[in-house]
């Protein structure tokens, strides 16, 4: 029996923070507006209206530069704690659409329909391609009818192909890229347009001539490895649509090569927030979680660390790194204590927080743990468990708390 053909959505909300803000405000419709740091303030543009986006104005953007491009544009203030409530019920219209999902931040999700084109068939469908095509244009049609909110979605047999639709896509639109497309589809568009290709990547490849995805396509992948390292062989891949297939799991499991004993380098773990945060228990949370990943991949080594290092970058991109070296340890509550301690001595500003990471370092091999290792057996359960069911079948409460809002 033939698999069926590959059909992944993304679906991305229109201009997410602006959209739920015109909602609440409808004067706002039509008019240039700028969610994020209000002018005066260090900080950057949260979202970006469609109107202000015409005018050089881009989510990221310092307020200050935005400012002086579009110096009449409404300024509104992120409100944490708003959004939320928009996703979530976007998200359960999206997950009536079909089994599989995968939410990739606040604004965008991905949606599986392979196999899904009997299920939604009508008589006047073209074909199957036809009919999952009209069954998302009715679940954009939906999001507006019952959310209040614009959203585009992009169509393909892989999830970077089918990113690039949905921003193809945009304002409120839908894009189908069919199997055996991509490369034409894929081809004039620059390079930075393919996700993962940031501003470092596209300078590199720029500086090689490769200023177009086919030039990506049709470079010796010596060249491309040159550049981009072992990344360089699935780029060129994806480019050409043999890029991944399927969603996995909602949230992946962690993908660290830790070498069994090796005491070389350091042990790291950082995530951005999908919003700015202020609220001391989401960051106390997050630092939390980040002690538990980075003290789990400490003991399968079998190291342990007599340094950590936070890592806290705040809204304004301004960045700070602060260490301690204390006994060798591989407990995330001996951690934890170090890195809140660290927060509390060292945060001077309470700007909003962006991204939090910790570190270990000064690593050294394991001794076998004795009867006189206050928190050796809880560990060996724990790691038990986590190899028995994965990495998420147990947490700490804290690290429980708030973790919807980190950015996969």
């Amino acid at each position: 029996m033939a698999l069926p053909v590959p059909r992944l959505c993304c679906l991305d909300l229109d201009t997410f923070f602006v959209s739920v803000e015109r909602l609440l405000d409808p004067s706002l419709k039509g008019k240039p507006v700028v969610v994020g740091a209000l002018p005066g303030q260090r900080g950057v543009v949260t979202s970006a209206s469609y109107e202000v986006r015409a005018l050089g104005v881009r989510s990221g953007m310092s307020v200050a530069d935005a400012y002086r491009l579009a110096p009449r544009a409404v300024y509104l203030p992120t409100r944490h704690g708003l959004y939320g409530d928009y996703s979530a019920r976007v998200r359960r219209i999206a997950e009536g659409y079909t089994p599989v999902s995968q939410v990739a931040s606040i604004d965008e999700m991905f949606l599986d329909f392979s196999g899904c084109e009997r299920l939604y068939l009508a008589p006047e469908d073209e074909g199957p391609d036809a009919t999952i095509e009209r069954t998302v244009r009715r679940l954009t049609d939906e999001i507006e009818a019952r959310v209040g909110l614009p959203s585009s979605a992009g169509i393909a047999t892989s999830r970077s192909v089918a990113k690039v639709a949905s921003g193809a896509a945009k304002p409120r639109g839908v894009l189908m890229v069919r199997a055996g497309e991509e490369q034409s589809f894929l081809a004039p568009l620059p390079v930075r347009r393919f996700p993962g290709i940031g501003p470092v990547a596209e300078g590199k490849l720029l500086a090689l001539g490769l200023n177009t995805l086919e030039d990506v396509m049709s470079a010796p992948l010596a060249t491309l490895q040159g550049v981009l390292g072992a990344w360089a062989g699935p780029l060129q891949r994806a480019c050409r649509g043999q890029g991944g297939h399927e969603l996995g799991r909602e949230r992946p499991a962690f993908q660290e090569f830790d070498p069994q004993g090796e005491t070389l380098g350091t042990i790291s773990n950082e995530r951005t927030f999908r919003e700015d945060i202020l609220d001391p228990s989401s960051i106390h949370a997050m630092l939390c979680s980040l002690c538990e990943r980075v003290c789990y991949r400490a003991r399968k080594r079998g190291v342990k660390a007599r340094t950590v290092t936070l890592k806290l970058r705040y809204a304004d991109f301004q960045t700070l790194e602060r260490s301690r070296t204390f006994t060798p340890t591989a407990s995330e509550l001996e951690v934890l204590r170090v890195v809140l301690e660290l927060l509390r001595k060292h945060r001077q500003r309470r700007t909003a927080i962006r991204l939090l990471g910790v570190r270990l370092s000064n690593l050294e091999v394991q001794r076998q743990l004795t009867l006189f290792d206050d928190h050796g057996p809880v560990h060996r359960v724990v790691d038990g468990v986590r190899q028995r069911f994965g990495y998420d079948a147990l947490h700490l409460a804290l690290a429980q708390r708030d973790r919807e809002h980190e950015e996969p």
